[in-house]
C-alpha cells in the first residue's frame, strides 16, 4: 500500500510518502526550490518521494490532499460578502488566484503525477493536523488538540484518538482564532505573518507583560475554553494587507514597528510582545485544562501552527494536568501532508497503528560525499576532507577555541526549524551575541545526557 500526502497553496508546501504504513520520505518544497516557506505546488518534493521509494506514479494506491479546497473557498467567499464593501480589494485578488489554481487541485495533482482522479482523496485540514500528531506518537490513546490560524472553517478543535481512529468532537470557527490573534501582533511588531511568529516569542522574554490587561480586551474566553475575538481590533477577516485595526493601535498607544527596525529590541515593544505571549499562553492553557478534564486522558497529542509556540507548550506540559504530551516537529501545515496520508491509511482503510511509526524527523534528501565534492568543485570552493577520527578532533579543537561549527550529516529534516544548525560550547549568552542581531531566534539542540543541566522540566 503506497500513499502520497500533499500540502500546498498556503504556506510550507510539502509531500510525504507511506509504504505499507511506514514513512519512506517527507520533505518541504523549500528544500528544493530554495524559496523560504514556498507555498507552490510541491512538484520537486513529490518527485523526490517517488524516487526515494524507487516507484513511479502508477504504483501509488492513493494520493491525499491535506484539506478541502471548496469548503475553504466557501468560507472565504462568505467572509468577503459579509464584510463588503471593505473586502472588495482582497476578494478580487484572492478570487483570481483561487480560480486559477487552488480550486482545481485535483486536476493539478492528476496532471503532474499522471494518476487517475479516482485515486485522489481529500481530508479536512484539522484532521490532518490531528492525524500527524497521534499516528506518529507513542500513545495507544490520547486527547487531541489542534490550534492554528484557520483551516477550512476550523481554528481550534478538541477530540480523541484510540487504536487506529482519530475524531474531532468540538471546534471553534473563523474568524475567532488564536493563531490569527497572534499573527496580528507579529505584523504589528514588524515581522512577517506566517514566518515571524517565533520572533515574537523570542522577543517576549526581553519585556514585561504590562499590557496584558489591555490585550485581554481583545478576546473573551469562557471556562470551557471557548473564546471570541472582538473583531473591532482586527482587519484580517477583510484585509490581506493589514491584520490589525486603528483601534488596535490606539489601545496599545504605540505606532506599528517598521519592518526595517524589527531586529531592534525596544522596551515598549518587548513589553507588548511579552503581554501578547502571556495572553496566548493563558488562553491555550484554559483549553488544554478543559480537554484534560473532559477526556480523562493522560496523553495529549497537540498540532497546528500555534503548537509551534514552545513557551506556551511548556505551560501546557507544566500546568494542564497531562502526564505526557506529543507534538510532531512539523506541527504546522507542512506536517499536514504526512497527516493526510496517515489518516487515510489508518482511519479510512482500517490499518492498525503498530507501536511507534516515527523514530526520526530526518526523512529528506541525503547528499553523498561525491555529490558534495562535485558541488564544491563546480563552485570552486576550497575544502579539505577528513577521516572521521581526525574530523572529530578538528571539530573539538574549533569548539574549544570558541568557534561556531556548522555540520551537515545524513538526511535533512522535513521541518526547517527543528534540527540544530549550529554547535557551540560557550552557553546561550555567548551564542546569542555571536549569531544574532537584536535577540536570539535559533533552535539549539542538546543530547539527552545533557538535558538535566539545560532544561528545567525534562521528559524523555
Amino acid at each position: 500500500m503506497k500513499i502520497l500526502g500533499i500540502s500546498c497553496f498556503y504556506h510550507d508546501a510539502a509531500a510525504a510518502l507511506l509504504v505499507d504504513g511506514k514513512i519512506v520520505a517527507a520533505t518541504e518544497e523549500e528544500r528544493f526550490s530554495r524559496k523560504k516557506h514556498d507555498s507552490g505546488f510541491p512538484e520537486k518534493s513529490i518527485d523526490f518521494c517517488l524516487k526515494t521509494a524507487g516507484i513511479t506514479a502508477k504504483d501509488l494506491n492513493w494520493v491525499v490532499f491535506y484539506e478541502k479546497p471548496f469548503t475553504k473557498f466557501e468560507r472565504m467567499a462568505k467572509t468577503f460578502l459579509s464584510t463588503a464593501p471593505k473586502a472588495r480589494k482582497s476578494f478580487a485578488s484572492a478570487y483570481r488566484v483561487w480560480l486559477k489554481d487552488k480550486l482545481w487541485i485535483k486536476s493539478k495533482i492528476a496532471g503532474h503525477i499522471k494518476i487517475s482522479p479516482r485515486k485522489i482523496l481529500f481530508t479536512k485540514h484539522h484532521l490532518s493536523h490531528a492525524a500527524v500528531s497521534f499516528y506518529t506518537s507513542p500513545f495507544d490513546s490520547a486527547a487531541i488538540l489542534t490550534c492554528d490560524g484557520v483551516g477550512e472553517w476550523t481554528t481550534t478543535a478538541l477530540g480523541h484518538a484510540g487504536g487506529n481512529k482519530v475524531y474531532l468532537d468540538e471546534e471553534l470557527r473563523f474568524p475567532h482564532s488564536l493563531g490569527l490573534f497572534y499573527s496580528a501582533f507579529t505584523q504589528y511588531l514588524g515581522f512577517q505573518i506566517n514566518e515571524g511568529e517565533f520572533k515574537v516569542m523570542g522577543l517576549a522574554p526581553y519585556g514585561k507583560p504590562i499590557y496584558k490587561d489591555k490585550i485581554e480586551k481583545m478576546i473573551q474566553q469562557s471556562t470551557d475554553g471557548s473564546f471570541k475575538l472582538d473583531l473591532s481590533y482586527f482587519n484580517f477577516h477583510y484585509s490581506d494587507e493589514v491584520s490589525f485595526s486603528q483601534k488596535f493601535v490606539d489601545l496599545l498607544g504605540q505606532p506599528p514597528v517598521n519592518p526595517k527596525d524589527s531586529d531592534q529590541v525596544r522596551e515598549v515593544y518587548a513589553d507588548i510582545a511579552a503581554s501578547a505571549q502571556v495572553v496566548l499562553e493563558d488562553k491555550v492553557l484554559v483549553i488544554a485544562k478543559h480537554l484534560r478534564e473532559k477526556s480523562g486522558e493522560e496523553n495529549l497529542c497537540y498540532a497546528g501552527g500555534v503548537a509551534l509556540n514552545g513557551v506556551a507548550n511548556f505551560r501546557i506540559l507544566k500546568s494542564a494536568g497531562f502526564k505526557n504530551i506529543f507534538i510532531h516537529p512539523a506541527a504546522g501545515d507542512s506536517g499536514g501532508a504526512l497527516g493526510a496520508a496517515l489518516y487515510v491509511y489508518h482511519h479510512i482503510l482500517g490499518n492498525v497503528k503498530k507501536g511507534r511509526n516515527f523514530t526520526s524527523s530526518y526523512w529528506g534528501q541525503k547528499h553523498e560525499d561525491g555529490d558534495i565534492k562535485n558541488f564544491l568543485d563546480e563552485q570552486k570552493i576550497k575544502y579539505e576532507k577528513f577521516e572521521d577520527k581526525k574530523l572529530i578532533e578538528k571539530l573539538v579543537g574549533l569548539l574549544v577555541r570558541g568557534k561556531v561549527v556548522g555540520w551537515v550529516r545524513g538526511r535533512f529534516e522535513k521541518k526547517h526549524s527543528c534540527r540544530p544548525e549550529i554547535e557551540e560550547n560557550e552557553g546561550p549568552g555567548k551564542c546569542k551575541d555571536k549569531i544574532q542581531r537584536g535577540f536570539p531566534s535559533v533552535c539549539p539542540g542538546n543530547s539527552l545526557r545533557q538535558s538535566p543541566r539545560l532544561l528545567r522540566h525534562q521528559r524523555e
